[in-house]
C-alpha cells in the first residue's frame, strides 16, 4: 500500500481554516499516472484540494445547506472513502480520498488504488482502504493523544516533528507495518537485538522496569422515543487499549476479558495485527448471529507482542438487555410556552457513582427563550438563552431513588431567533445525555490485573482501568415525530 498524498488540515467548525502539513510523493504519483492511463486525476493545489473537502465534508457554505455536487440525490457517498469532482459533476473524480476529523484537525490522504477504477471496486476489496484508514489513525494518535480530549498542547512541536516521523514510518509513502504511530520521532533505546531480527516498525527498544497498562472502555448510543409505535435501539462498542514497555524485540505479554457469569458473550471481536495467536472460536461469534448456549462466553486471551506506544489491542460489540438510563420527555404547546415534563431513571445494574453527567435540552427555530420555570429534584440547571439550551447538570450520584425528575414552563420571547435545525420542528424535540462512569462497564467485562501476564525477568508494574461513556445518547420528545435517522443521529 502507498500513499500519493497527505494532508493535516487545522479547522475551528469550519472557520480559521488552514493546511498545517502537506506531503505529495513523487514516485507514487508516477506510479498512479501510469495505472491510470487515460483515465488518470492528477492531485489538485492546495487550495481546490481544501475547497473541495471543506465541501464533502459540510463544512464551507454554510449558507448553502444544499450543494448539488455533494447533496444530489443521484450521488450515492461509500464511506469513508469520499470522491472529490476535480472538473465536474462527471469527470475529473479524485477517489479514495479519506479523511478523519478530530477535534481541531482533519487528518486527509489519498491511498493508490492499484485495481482498475471503472467499474468501481467493492471497499471491502482494497487493502490500501484500510491501511489509510490506519495510517491516519496513527497520526492522529501522534499529534492529539488517546484522550477523549484531544491534547493541543505542544501540537505545533509535534506538527514540527511530523517530516522526520514520515521519514521513518512512511518512506517514499510506503508505510511500514505500524498499526498506530508512537508519540516520539526518535528511538527510544537504541540498542542491539541481538539474534532477533527488530521489525522495522519498531524504531527503538524498551529497556528497564516492565510497565503494562490497559484500559477497557465501552461506549453505549441509543435512541429512546418514548412511543409504543417505535422501537427503542442501544448498542455498545467497547475497545481495549494498551501501552506496554517491556525488554525484548519480541516480547510477549497476554491479557485476559472476563464476563461475570450471566454475562452475554462478546460479539463482533477485532484485533489488532500484532497479536500471535488466537482461540477460532472468539472470532466466529456475530451480531447477527443467534446467541445460545453454545457461544463462546470467555475468558478471551489475547497474546501479543505489542509495540512501544500505545494501541487499540482489540474491539467488540455487546448486547446488553436494557440502556443505562432509562428516559421520558414530554412536550406540550401552551401560548407562548412549552411545559417540559422529563423522567431519567439509572438502571439498577449501573453503578451509581458518574465522573460526570449531564442531560442538554434545545430547543430549535424558536425565538430566544425568555421566562424559564423548571423545577428539578436533584442537580441544577444553566440556562443559556442565547442558545435556546437548558444544561441539567446531575452531578456524579443519582438519588437514593435512581430517578431524576424535571418539570416546569418555558416562554419564548426573545428579540431574535435562537439556533435552528430542519430535523427539529415544532414539537420534535430530543434530549442528548452526557455522562462517564467510571470503574464499570455495561456488558460487565473486566480486565483483571492478575491475569495480564507478562514474560520478563525485570520487575512488572501493571495498571488497569475500565469505564462507561455515552456516545449519541438520545432521548426524543414523545409527543413529536422523530425522524427515522439522520447523519448526527442514526445508530
Amino acid at each position: 500500500m502507498t500513499v500519493r498524498a497527505l494532508w493535516i488540515i487545522s479547522h475551528e467548525k469550519g472557520e480559521n481554516v488552514a493546511i498545517r502539513f502537506s506531503r505529495r510523493f513523487s514516485t507514487v504519483e508516477h506510479r498512479a499516472k501510469r495505472l491510470a492511463g487515460s483515465s488518470y486525476v492528477s492531485v489538485p493545489e492546495e487550495t481546490t484540494f481544501l475547497q473541495l473537502l471543506l465541501t464533502e465534508l459540510g463544512l464551507s457554505d454554510s449558507n448553502k445547506p444544499y450543494v448539488a455536487l455533494r447533496d444530489d440525490c443521484l450521488y450515492r457517498p461509500r464511506s469513508p472513502a469520499m470522491e472529490l469532482r476535480v472538473d465536474g459533476h462527471k469527470k475529473g473524480v479524485l477517489w479514495p480520498v479519506l479523511a478523519i476529523l478530530h477535534g481541531p484537525l482533519i487528518l486527509a490522504c489519498l491511498p493508490l488504488v492499484d485495481v482498475s477504477p471503472e467499474p468501481r471496486p467493492p471497499l471491502a476489496s482494497l487493502l490500501s482502504v484500510t491501511q489509510g484508514l490506519t495510517l491516519l489513525a496513527g497520526l492522529q494518535t501522534f499529534l492529539l493523544g488517546l484522550g477523549s480530549k484531544p491534547d493541543i498542547e505542544g501540537l505545533g512541536s509535534r506538527l514540527a516533528a511530523l517530516p522526520s516521523v514520515l521519514l521513518q514510518v512512511c518512506p517514499l509513502g510506503t508505510p511500514l507495518d505500524v498499526p498506530l504511530l508512537g508519540t516520539t520521532a526518535t528511538p527510544t533505546v537504541p540498542i542491539s537485538a541481538g539474534n532477533q531480527k527488530q521489525p522495522a516498525w519498531k524504531t527503538g527498544l524498551h529497556k528497564g522496569r516492565a510497565v503494562v497498562n490497559v484500559a477497557l472502555v465501552e461506549t453505549v448510543r441509543s435512541m429512546q422515543y418514548g412511543n409504543r409505535s417505535r422501537q427503542d435501539l442501544w448498542d455498545v462498542y467497547g475497545t481495549l487499549t494498551c501501552k506496554c514497555e517491556v525488554e525484548g524485540v519480541l516480547p510477549n505479554v497476554t491479557v485476559t476479558l472476563s464476563l461475570p457469569p450471566n454475562g452475554s458473550p462478546l460479539q463482533d471481536i477485532l484485533v489488532h495485527p500484532c497479536v500471535t495467536s488466537l482461540d477460532s472460536s472468539i472470532l466466529t461469534a456475530s451480531s447477527v448471529d443467534d446467541c445460545d448456549g453454545s457461544a463462546f462466553s470467555g475468558p478471551y486471551k489475547f497474546p501479543f507482542s505489542p509495540p512501544l506506544e500505545s494501541f487499540k489491542l482489540c474491539s467488540y460489540t455487546s448486547q446488553v438487555p436494557v440502556p443505562p438510563i432509562l428516559g421520558s420527555y414530554q412536550l406540550k404547546a401552551e401560548e407562548n410556552q412549552l411545559r417540559v415534563t422529563v423522567s431519567l431513571k439509572l438502571h439498577e445494574s449501573v453503578k451509581n457513582n458518574f465522573e460526570y453527567c449531564e442531560a442538554h435540552l434545545p430547543f430549535f427555530n424558536r425565538h430566544q427563550m425568555g421566562v424559564v420555570e423548571v423545577k428539578v429534584n436533584s442537580g441544577q440547571v444553566d440556562v443559556l438563552k442565547e442558545k435556546n439550551l437548558l444544561v441539567w447538570a446531575l452531578g456524579q450520584k443519582f438519588p437514593k431513588s435512581r430517578e431524576v425528575t424535571m418539570e416546569g414552563k418555558i416562554s419564548f420571547s426573545g428579540p431574535a431567533m435562537g439556533p435552528s435545525d430542519p430535523l427539529c420542528t415544532g414539537l420534535t424535540a430530543y434530549i442528548k445525555l452526557y455522562f462517564k462512569v467510571p470503574d464499570t462497564t455495561l456488558s460487565g467485562c473486566s480486565v483483571d490485573q492478575h491475569s495480564v501476564q507478562i514474560y520478563s525477568s525485570t520487575k512488572q508494574r501493571i495498571t488497569t482501568s475500565r469505564e462507561l461513556q455515552s456516545k449519541e445518547y438520545f432521548i426524543w420528545n414523545s409527543t413529536g415525530t422523530a425522524p427515522v435517522s439522520s447523519g448526527q443521529m442514526m445508530m
